[in-house]
């Protein structure tokens, strides 16, 4: 994966755990859904909406496979 992207996705990474209280807002109003689940869903859209912007706005193209597999790879290690 591109070197800028990688360090936009771990700025993003940052923001989003600094941001707790805008998701916790968001969380709260769907209570009757499984918190950690839907907490994890939004980290994770947002990632991959950066993800697939950045592709578009630095490369000036869609993703490929490979880099798509490199993303993946990359929640892993720093989510999991």
């Amino acid at each position: 994966m591109d070197e800028q992207i990688i360090k936009i996705l771990i700025k993003k990474i940052s923001e989003i755990k600094t941001e707790n209280n805008k998701t916790k807002q968001i969380i709260d109003e769907f209570s009757n859904l499984d918190s950690p689940s839907f907490s994890s869903g939004i980290m994770i859209g947002r990632l991959f909406n950066s993800f697939y912007y950045q592709h578009r706005r630095i490369l000036k193209r869609n993703p490929t496979d490979n880099e798509f597999n490199e993303f993946l790879k990359f929640l892993k290690k720093e989510l999991g």
